[in-house]
C-alpha cells in the first residue's frame, strides 16, 4: 500500500509565511512504536521529552531516542525496489522532506520548536527484507536508512512543522 506522505504540500501553500516554507524542510509523517516488535502507529502530533525521546514510544533514553528518514532518500529506495511501498515499513519515527541527512553526525536539527542532535546513521537490519524483499540492500547506501538522534528540548511536533539545521 502506498501512502502519500506529501499530502501536506498543499498545507504549505496555505501558510501566510509561504516564502519561509520554501527555505526549510518539513515534517511529513510521524510514527510511534508503542512496544518492541509492535507496529508503527501513525500520529499527527507527538510529544518529545528531553533525554528520553517520543512520549509513548518503546524506545526511551540513550542516543537512539528518535529515528529520522529523509523523503528524498525514501523516494530513491522506492525507485530501486521498482515497487511502491509505504515508508512506515522502514520503522523510522519521523519522515522529513527538504533536509539532507547524509553525513550529519553531531549536527542539530530543529523540527518545529524541538532540537534533535544527530548521533549517527541508522543501518538497516535483516528485518527489512522480511517486510519487503531487497529493502535492506536498497537502504544500505548513501545514508538511505536515515539517522538516529537524541532529543534536546521538551515540546510537541506536528506534521507540517518546519525542519531545518540549527546554525551554531
Amino acid at each position: 500500500m502506498v501512502v502519500n506522505y506529501r499530502k501536506n504540500l498543499n498545507r504549505r501553500a496555505e501558510k501566510s509565511v509561504e516564502n519561509r516554507w520554501k527555505l526549510m524542510g518539513q515534517l511529513e509523517r510521524i510514527w510511534i512504536k508503542r512496544f518492541h516488535g509492535g507496529p508503527m502507529d501513525p500520529v499527527e502530533t507527538a510529544k518529545l521529552r528531553c533525554g528520553a525521546g517520543i512520549v509513548g514510544s518503546a524506545d526511551q533514553g540513550g542516543w537512539r531516542q528518535v529515528t529520522i528518514m529523509a523523503a528524498r532518500e525514501w523516494d530513491q529506495v522506492v525507485e530501486t525496489l521498482a515497487t511502491p511501498v509505504d515508508p512506515a515499513i522502514r520503522r523510522a519515527n519521523l519522515l522529513i522532506s527538504g533536509v539532507e541527512l547524509a553525513r550529519s553526525h553531531d549536527q542539530v536539527l530543529r523540527v518545529g520548536h524541538c532540537r534533535l542532535r544527530i548521533r549517527g546513521e541508522t543501518r538497516p537490519c535483516k528485518l527489512m527484507d522480511e517486510v519487503e524483499p531487497g529493502l535492506r540492500t536498497a537502504l544500505a547506501s548513501e545514508w538511505r536508512g536515515g539517522v538516529f538522534a537524541e532529543v534536546l528540548d521538551d515540546g510537541a511536533i506536528t506534521i507540517g512543522d518546519p525542519a531545518d539545521w540549527c546554525k551554531t
